[in-house]
C-alpha cells in the first residue's frame, strides 16, 4: 500500500494556462479517493502528475513518504486505467493482462496462474484467446483493469474508466471495481465527473473546479454539508433550488428568511440561527434539495411554500414537479477563475473544514462581476430557470399540471450561503 500527499501542487502549461492551482490533498494507505468535478477542472491533470506523466510546476508530491517530483514513472509503482482501455491490439486478452509481468521477467508458470485467476475474478476467462477488437466496451475495460491489477502495484490511478460504457455496464463494473480494489487494499485515486460514481465508490471525495480544491470529505459529509453553493449544486442528482432571501430578526424573537411572497422562520434554538443572524439586513442564498420539500395539505401550518404546478416530469422511478412560487431562482455562483489573478492561493475547505478568508474575498469579487454582467445590482432579479421550485414526488404524483399546491419545507435540510456562494451555517461534521 502507499500514501499520497500533494502539498501546494501547481501545474502551468505553456501560454501561462493554469490547470491546477496550489492544491493540497492526501490519500491514506488503502483509501479510495475520488476526484470529482466538471470537465476541464484539472482532475485528470492532477492524476497525470501523480503518475509522472506531467511535470509539477510548483509544490511537492510525496509517495509513501518519499519525495516523488522527479521520480521517473517506472519507479513510482503506479498502475493506471484510462477511459479508452489503451490495450495492445495485436495481443490477446491473455497477452495484454500478462504483459506487465512479462516485462518484469516473472516466472512463466506464475504469470499464467495469475492471469487465469484474475480473468475469472473479472469474468473474462472465456475471452483470454481473443483480440481486443472483438470485445465489447465493458470487456475491454475489464482487461485494462486486469493488466493494471496483475502486478499488484502500490497505487491505482483510474481516469474515468467507465465513462464510455452504457448505464447498465457502468453499474456492473462500478460494483466490481469497488469489490476488487477493497479486497486488494490498494490505495486508489479515481477521476470522474459522475456524482453517482463518486458517492458509491469513494471513501472520500475531493471536488475541484477551475483547478482549485472546493471541498473534501466523506460522501455523506460532502452531500449533507457542502462547503459552497457550487459543491451543493454539483453534487445533486436534480437541479438544486437556490433562492435569494433577506435576513430579518423581528424584535429579536427569531430569524426570518424573507423570499418576498414567502417567509421561513428559524427559532433561536436552532444552532444555525446565530450565524445567519449576522447577515441581518442583508441577503443570503438558500439552497433546497428537491427531496427536502414535500407536498402538504392546505391546513398544514409548518414552514411551507405555495404556488401552482407548471409541469410534471416522469423519470421512471419517480416524478418531479416544477412549482411556480413567485420566487426567481438565482444562478449558482461560480468560483473565481484563478487565471484572472496574479497571486494564487489554495481554495476550498482546509483541514479543519473551513473556507479560507481569501477564497471568500475572491468569491465576492467574481460574483460581483457576474452580477453586474448578468443580473444587475439587485440579486433578487436573478435568472429564471425552467421554474421556481423542483420537488420530488416519489413514484405516484399527487398533483396535476395547473393545480394549486403547497409544499412543506424541512428546515433541517436547508443550506445557507453568502451571496458569493460561501457556506454560512456551520457544517455539522
Amino acid at each position: 500500500m502507499s500514501s499520497v500527499v500533494l502539498d501546494k501542487v501547481t501545474k502551468v502549461y505553456p501560454g501561462d494556462y493554469l490547470a491546477v492551482d496550489r492544491l493540497s490533498l492526501h490519500a491514506d494507505d488503502g483509501e479510495f479517493l475520488v476526484l470529482l468535478g466538471p470537465s476541464g477542472c484539472g482532475k485528470s491533470t492532477l492524476l497525470r502528475m501523480i503518475a509522472g506523466l506531467e511535470e509539477i510546476t510548483e509544490g511537492d508530491l510525496w509517495l509513501d513518504g518519499e519525495m516523488a517530483n522527479h521520480l521517473p514513472p517506472r519507479d513510482r509503482d503506479v498502475a493506471m486505467v484510462f477511459q479508452n482501455g489503451a490495450l495492445y491490439p495485436h495481443r490477446t486478452v491473455r497477452g495484454n493482462i500478462a504483459f506487465p509481468l512479462e516485462i518484469a521477467k516473472s516466472d512463466p508458470a506464475l504469470v499464467q496462474e495469475r492471469v487465469t485467476e484474475l480473468s475469472k475474478a473479472l469474468h473474462i476467462d472465456e475471452t483470454l484467446d481473443r483480440k481486443p477488437g472483438t470485445l465489447s466496451g465493458g470487456q475491454r475495460q475489464r482487461v485494462a483493469m486486469g493488466r493494471a491489477i496483475v502486478r499488484q502495484p502500490k497505487l491505482f490511478l483510474m481516469d474515468e474508466p467507465l465513462s464510455n460504457l452504457d448505464a447498465g455496464m457502468r453499474t456492473e463494473l462500478r460494483m466490481e471495481i469497488s469489490a476488487l480494489v477493497r479486497s486488494l487494499g490498494v490505495t486508489t485515486i479515481y477521476v470522474t465527473h459522475d456524482q453517482v460514481e463518486a458517492l458509491t465508490l469513494a471513501d472520500r471525495i475531493a471536488i475541484l473546479n477551475r483547478g482549485v480544491l472546493q471541498d473534501v470529505g466523506t460522501p455523506a459529509q460532502i452531500y449533507n454539508d457542502p462547503a459552497t453553493a457550487f459543491v451543493a449544486a454539483f453534487l445533486n442528482s436534480q437541479q438544486l433550488n437556490l433562492l435569494a432571501a433577506g435576513v430579518r430578526t423581528p424584535q429579536n424573537q427569531y430569524v426570518q428568511l424573507d423570499f418576498g411572497p414567502h417567509r421561513l422562520t428559524m427559532p433561536w434554538s436552532d444552532p444555525r440561527a446565530y450565524a445567519i443572524s449576522q447577515h441581518t439586513g442583508g441577503q443570503v442564498l438558500v439552497g433546497l434539495r428537491p427531496d427536502g420539500l414535500a407536498p402538504v395539505p392546505e391546513s398544514y401550518e409548518g414552514p411551507s411554500f405555495y404556488g401552482r404546478v407548471r409541469t410534471l416530469e416522469y423519470h421512471g422511478h419517480e416524478w418531479l414537479a416544477y412549482l411556480e412560487c413567485g420566487m426567481p431562482a438565482v444562478p449558482v455562483p461560480e468560483p473565481p477563475d484563478p487565471r484572472r489573478r496574479a497571486g494564487r492561493d489554495n481554495g476550498g475547505r482546509n483541514g479543519s473544514g473551513r473556507v479560507s478568508g481569501l477564497v471568500r474575498r475572491l468569491f465576492s469579487q467574481e460574483v460581483e462581476h457576474q452580477e453586474q454582467e448578468q443580473v444587475g445590482a439587485n440579486p433578487n432579479s436573478g435568472i429564471h430557470r425552467r421554474s421556481d421550485l423542483i420537488i420530488r414526488l416519489g413514484n405516484r404524483p399527487v398533483w396535476r399540471a395547473g393545480d394549486a399546491a403547497k409544499v412543506g419545507v424541512d428546515l433541517s435540510r436547508i443550506m445557507i450561503f453568502t451571496m458569493d456562494g460561501a457556506r454560512i451555517d456551520p457544517p455539522r461534521r
